[in-house]
C-alpha cells in the first residue's frame, strides 16, 4: 500500500503541474505588452513584459521563464522572413493562382528555364511523372477571392514540404498591374524523383526486395511491393503490398491499406486519419483495422516476437475536438478533447499464465485524453535532412489520459501524464526538447503495467568548419518499468539505444542511454549524393527496477561512417558504419560493421491525435 500511495501522489502532482505550465502558457500574452518595429511591413511582434527584465534574473530562472511563456526567437529566422514577404500583401484579395511543377533534373526556383545535362537526368525526368496541378491546387489552403494572411501562406508551404514527392517548394506573390488591391499567387513546386527500390538481406537464409513509388500518376498516392524469400520457410516466397491515397477531395484524410503473406506473417491491414494538420483544424479522427491469421508479434514493431503464430484482430476509432485557446494569437495554443476504443480478439495465442495473462488477452480498452498543445516553426538547414529547407517544430504538448480496459482476465483502469517541451532555447541557436512521463493500469487496490520515462534531446547550431558544416546531436532516455509483466522487458537494440547492438541476451525493467553524435557535412557531392561524415559514442545502462540504475550492467558502442543521400529522389539514406562495442556480451562480437539504409529521422511532434497509452520499450 505504501509503494500505490507513493504513486498516487506522484500522479497528483503532475496533474496540478500540467494544468499550471497549460494555463500559464496560454495566458501568457497580456494586454502589459512590449512592442518591437521589426519587419519593413511594420508588424507588431508582442512579447510578454516579464522579458525586459530577463538580464537580471539569474541564468536557471531566465530559462524557466522561457518555458513557460514560450515565447517566438527573438533573433530573425528564415520563417522570420518568409512571413515579412508574405505580410507586405497583407489583407490583399487573391486574384489569381498559377500553379507550376518543374522538372525533378535540371530547373530550379532561381531559373526554372535551366535543362537537365546527363542522359541519365533526361531519362529520369522522362520516366517521372510530374505532381498533377489539380492534385497540388487540393493541397492549398487558399483560393481566389481570399485575402492574403501570411501566417497560412507560410503554414500551407510547410504542409506541402513536407510531402514525400515534394523536394520542395516557393509561393510567388505578384502585385495586380491594374487593382491595387490584388494579388496574383505563383506556386512552384520541385518533384523527387518517385520511384525507389530497396532491400536486404538476413544472414543466408533470407532476404528482401522492395520497388515502390511515393507519387504514382502524379496525384500524390503511394505504392509499394515487397519481396520477401527464405530458403527454408514457407512460403519461400511472399508479398507485402501496400497502396495509400493522400489528401482525398482535398481534405486531408489519408487512406491506406496492405496485404501481406511471408514466411513471418499473412493477413491485411486498413488504416484512416484525419490529423489536426494545422493548428485551425477543429476535428481529427481515424480509424484502422489488421487482420492477421498468421504472425509472431502483434504490431510491425512490437517489442515481443512470439514463438508459436498468432491469429488476431485489431480494430480501433478515434476523435478529438480542437479549440483555440486565444483564437487570434499567433502562438497557436489549443486544448483537444478526444477519445477512443482498441479492440484486440485472439483466435490462436500462447497459453496465459499467470504472470503474464493480461499481455496475450482479449479486451477492448476504452480511452480519452485531454491535451494542451502549442506548435509553431522554425526553417533550418543541415539537420537530418541535405541542404533543403527543413521546418523544425517548436512548442509543448501535455496530456492527461485516462482509460479503461474491459479485459477477459479483469477489468481494470489506466492513467497517464506526459508532458513535453521544445522551448529551451529560445534565445539560443539550437534546439532542446525535453519530456516526461508517468502512467499505468490500476486492477482492484493494485497498481501494474507502469512506468515512468524521460527524455532529452539536444540538436547544437550549425558549425561552420572552413567549407565544412558541422552539428552536434545529443540524446539521453530513460524508463523504468513498475510491476510489468514478466514477458515485457527494456532491450538497448530497439530505437538504437546503441547503435548495431544486436544482443537479445542484454534486457532488464530499467534503462538508461546516452546517445552522442558529431555529424560533418561536406559541399562536396558524390554523383549528385550528398555527404556526410559521422562519429558517434553510445551508453546504455540496463537491469532490475529492483535497484539503483547507476548500479546496473554497463554497455557501449563507438564508431564512425558515413552517410550518403540525394534530396532529388525518394530513396532511402545510404547507410554505412563501423563500430566496436567494448565488454560486449556473448551473443555479440566486437566489431560491427553495416551497409544498409535508413528513414530519414523525424523530429519530434506537439501535432495532438489519438489518445493512446504509453510504450513500454
Amino acid at each position: 500500500m505504501g509503494e500505490n500511495n507513493r504513486i498516487r501522489i506522484v500522479y497528483v502532482g503532475l496533474i496540478l503541474l500540467s494544468f499550471n505550465l497549460s494555463l500559464v502558457r496560454a495566458q501568457s500574452n497580456k494586454n502589459d505588452t512590449v512592442i518591437i518595429e521589426g519587419f519593413s511591413t511594420e508588424k507588431k511582434i508582442l512579447l510578454n513584459d516579464s522579458l525586459k527584465n530577463k538580464e537580471k534574473k539569474g541564468k536557471l530562472l531566465q530559462l524557466f521563464n522561457d518555458i513557460m511563456i514560450s515565447p517566438p526567437r527573438p533573433y530573425v529566422d528564415k520563417k522570420a522572413l518568409a512571413l515579412d514577404y508574405y505580410s507586405q500583401s497583407e489583407g490583399k484579395i487573391i486574384s489569381k493562382i498559377d500553379i507550376t511543377a518543374l522538372d525533378v533534373f535540371g530547373p530550379s526556383f532561381e531559373d526554372t528555364t535551366k535543362k537537365a545535362k546527363s542522359w541519365i537526368e533526361r531519362t529520369s525526368n522522362s520516366i517521372h511523372t510530374k505532381s498533377n496541378l489539380k492534385t497540388i491546387k487540393r493541397l492549398l489552403l487558399f483560393n481566389v477571392g481570399d485575402s492574403v494572411n501570411s501566417e497560412l501562406m507560410y503554414e500551407n508551404e510547410r504542409i506541402i514540404r513536407a510531402l514525400p514527392y515534394i523536394k520542395d517548394l516557393k509561393i510567388v506573390l505578384e502585385q495586380d498591374s491594374i487593382f491595387e488591391n490584388q494579388i496574383k499567387i505563383h506556386v512552384i513546386t520541385k518533384d523527387r524523383f518517385s520511384l525507389g527500390v530497396s532491400g536486404g538481406v538476413n544472414g543466408i537464409t533470407s532476404a528482401a526486395l522492395e520497388a515502390y513509388n511515393q507519387n504514382i500518376f502524379g496525384v500524390g498516392h503511394e505504392i509499394s511491393f515487397r519481396f520477401v524469400g527464405h530458403l527454408q520457410r514457407r512460403p519461400y516466397m511472399g508479398l507485402e503490398t501496400f497502396y495509400k491515397i493522400n489528401n482525398v477531395r482535398g481534405k486531408f484524410i489519408d487512406i491506406s491499406a496492405g496485404y501481406m503473406n511471408t514466411y513471418k506473417k499473412e493477413g491485411y491491414s486498413f488504416i484512416l486519419n484525419k490529423p489536426f494538420i494545422t493548428p485551425s483544424v477543429k476535428w481529427g479522427y481515424g480509424a484502422s483495422a489488421l487482420r492477421m491469421y498468421r504472425t509472431d508479434r502483434i504490431f510491425e514493431d512490437d517489442p515481443i516476437i512470439t514463438v508459436i503464430p498468432m491469429d488476431l484482430s485489431f480494430y480501433s476509432a478515434w476523435a478529438g475536438r480542437s479549440f483555440q485557446i486565444k483564437p487570434n494569437d499567433t502562438h497557436n495554443s489549443q486544448m483537444v478533447v478526444s477519445a477512443g476504443f482498441y479492440n484486440r480478439t485472439y483466435f490462436q495465442r500462447p497459453i496465459p499464465s499467470p504472470l503474464n495473462n493480461q499481455y496475450f488477452s482479449n479486451s477492448t480498452f476504452y480511452i480519452t485524453g485531454l491535451t494542451f498543445t502549442q506548435r509553431r516553426f522554425i526553417q533550418d538547414q543541415l539537420v537530418y535532412s541535405y541542404g533543403i529547407i527543413e521546418d523544425i517544430p517548436e512548442g509543448f504538448k501535455n496530456e492527461i489520459v485516462y482509460g479503461f480496459d474491459a479485459n477477459e482476465f479483469g477489468d481494470r483502469h489506466y492513467a497517464h501524464i506526459f508532458l513535453s517541451n521544445g522551448n529551451l532555447l529560445i534565445n539560443r541557436k539550437g534546439y532542446l526538447y525535453m519530456s516526461g512521463g508517468i502512467g499505468g493500469y490500476f486492477k482492484r487496490i493494485e497498481y501494474e503495467q507502469g512506468q515512468i520515462q524521460g527524455g532529452v534531446n539536444f540538436i547544437s547550431r550549425q558549425i561552420n568548419a572552413g567549407r565544412k558544416r558541422l552539428r552536434l546531436f545529443v540524446r539521453a532516455n530513460y524508463t523504468v518499468g513498475i510491476r510489468r509483466f514478466e514477458i515485457e522487458n527494456l532491450d538497448l537494440h530497439t530505437n538504437n539505444y546503441i547503435r548495431g547492438f544486436s544482443s537479445k541476451e542484454v534486457i532488464g525493467k530499467q534503462r538508461l542511454s546516452l546517445n552522442l553524435e558529431h555529424v560533418l557535412f561536406l559541399r562536396r557531392e558524390l554523383y549528385k549524393f550528398n555527404i556526410a561524415f559521422f562519429g558517434f559514442a553510445d551508453l546504455g545502462v540496463i537491469g532490475s527496477n529492483k535497484q539503483l540504475i547507476f548500479t546496473q550492467d554497463y554497455y557501449s558502442g563507438l564508431g564512425f561512417g558515413l552517410r550518403l543521400h540525394n534530396e532529388n529522389l525518394v530513396f532511402k539514406t545510404f547507410h554505412l558504419r563501423l563500430a566496436f562495442y567494448p565488454l560486449h556480451p556473448n551473443d555479440m562480437n566486437f566489431v560491427g560493421f553495416v551497409l544498409d539504409e535508413q528513414l530519414k529521422q523525424n523530429f519530434y511532434n506537439f501535432e495532438p491525435g489519438a489518445p493512446l497509452p504509453l510504450r513500454f520499450e
